[in-house]
């Protein structure tokens, strides 16, 4: 049984079409995939841009081995953060929620109580912990089984 490199699909990751232009395409790349090295080190099953049952897209969702799920999004730039005000409705569909960011990112306009990944394309790391959150065992589940369906789904030729 061939195996899926989840690596691979964070490196190939795009911005979703209709990102603010304030975005950083190259920048938001090597974020991404520095953040996804980063959680797969931490032993996190990653799905890069999962949609959520509200019909947001997560940049990367990691699935734990005890079940928990972590969001990350992505900030390229300040005028990136400053033009996204969806990411608070993420926070019901995960146990924690990260932005990952550059090194020269602000850290100052970014919300208290959430975490931080400092990423570029080699690797990250969590410079704020985020707060903890629990889902319900309900939510936990549909949640999981929407990850598995996605990842399987991006299997299939």
């Amino acid at each position: 049984m061939a195996s899926f490199n989840w690596m691979a699909a964070a490196d190939a990751v795009v911005p979703a079409a209709g990102a603010q232009s304030a975005a950083r395409p190259d920048t938001t790349m090597a974020i991404t995939r520095g953040a996804a090295r980063l959680l797969t080190d931490m032993g996190f099953a990653l799905v890069p841009e999962l949609t959520l049952p509200n019909g947001r897209r997560a940049d990367l969702a990691g699935l734990s081995r005890k079940g928990r799920i972590v969001i990350v999004e992505v900030k390229s730039c300040r005028e990136d953060f400053a033009a996204d005000a969806k990411w608070p409705s993420y926070l019901e569909f995960c146990d924690q929620f990260y932005f990952a960011t550059g090194t020269n990112f602000p850290a100052s306009v970014l919300p208290a109580g959430e975490g931080r990944i400092i990423a570029d394309a080699y690797g990250g790391a969590i410079v704020t912990d985020a707060a903890e959150r629990s889902l319900s065992g309900a939510r936990r589940k549909a949640l999981t089984l929407r990850f598995a369906r996605q990842a399987a789904f991006r299997l299939t030729p």
